[in-house]
């Protein structure tokens, strides 16, 4: 299956494992390049030297090609990226924040660059800045999103019609008919975070990896956009901070009350009252916590045979 995006990354499958806090660790990054698509470390929750710890236990078990996904909201993104060189690793997405500020530095050091975008102007930006590829992500993903709810059904054609670089669809997938879906709408492979949280290798904790196969549609909700938006399965954290807004809160009354580590808390330690839990709304078609073999191995039969039932339409 070789297209623009396989050969940019020299993958077997147009397939990206998202980068997701608490979740993406060496062991899920490494288990998806192995199984023929593009792992990604996540370094949103990574202090520098455990992302180095990461990268030199990936490069141990793996000689595919993998890479680090940074979220620029997060702090100490210099030593992240110095990181990221000194290790040696040539792919690095990055997300929540200006494409101007690290695109340029990554790229004269031989590093291939992804930006993500949740809207047409920041895939203009994105590419203006000189990315290599764009992620457009639709309201539909997990984890922190954009603010104007577009859906991915709707944003990916709109972007594909503005952009002459490679276009990834993010949101909303986790399935091989998904995967054609957003093929058929111009993209040029997928990236996929619900899915690969509900596997053997991910580093969540095992109550939230059960949640997730549980979850059922409206379960989740985008919320907290006066800070930076995220979609959340509703818990007793995400009801309390309704009820703060229903008392009509300030920003930095929620700020106040967020305090540090909840995604932490819920994700990695597994406290489902008190912590935040991230996932898409694609969790209510996830059922089973399997190996990422068998995920990858699922998602291209269900694509390959879709794609083939399309003659029939």
């Amino acid at each position: 299956m070789q297209n623009t995006i396989t050969s940019l990354f020299n993958i077997q499958y147009p397939i990206i494992q998202a980068g997701m806090v608490w979740n993406s660790g060496w062991k899920l990054a490494a288990a998806a390049s192995n199984s023929g698509i593009l792992g990604l470390i996540g370094a949103g929750s990574m202090y520098p030297e455990v992302l180095r710890e990461h990268i030199q236990k990936c490069k141990k078990v793996t000689t595919k090609p993998f890479g680090v996904n940074v979220p620029m909201l997060y702090p100490n993104i210099e030593e992240l990226m110095a990181v990221i060189v000194e290790e040696e690793v040539k792919i690095v997405f990055t997300a929540a924040g200006n494409p101007n500020t690290w695109t340029s530095w990554l790229k004269s050091r031989g590093i291939i660059v992804v930006h993500v975008v949740s809207s047409v102007k920041f895939a203009l930006k994105a590419q203006a800045a000189g990315v290599d590829a764009i992620v457009a992500e639709g309201f539909e993903a997990g984890g922190h999103n954009g603010r104007d709810e577009t859906t991915t059904l709707t944003l990916i054609p709109m972007v594909k019609a503005k952009i002459n670089i490679p276009l990834i669809a993010a949101g909303g997938i986790a399935t091989g008919q998904g995967m054609l879906a957003a093929m058929v709408l111009g993209a040029d492979g997928v990236q996929i975070g619900s899915r690969f949280v509900a596997s053997t290798e991910s580093s969540a904790h095992i109550n939230f990896k059960e949640t997730v196969i549980n979850t059922k549609e409206g379960d989740t909700q985008l919320t907290l956009k006066e800070l930076a938006p995220v979609r959340l399965i509703k818990n007793k954290f995400y009801n309390d901070v309704q009820a703060l807004y229903a008392k009509g809160t300030t920003a930095e009354e929620l700020k106040v009350f967020l305090g540090r580590g909840r995604s932490k808390r819920g994700m990695f330690e597994g406290d489902l009252e008190e912590g935040e839990l991230e996932i898409g709304q694609v969790a209510g078609l996830i059922h089973d916590i399997k190996p990422v073999s068998a995920i990858v191995s699922n998602i291209i039969s269900e694509f390959e045979q879709a794609k083939a039932q399309l003659s029939s339409l």
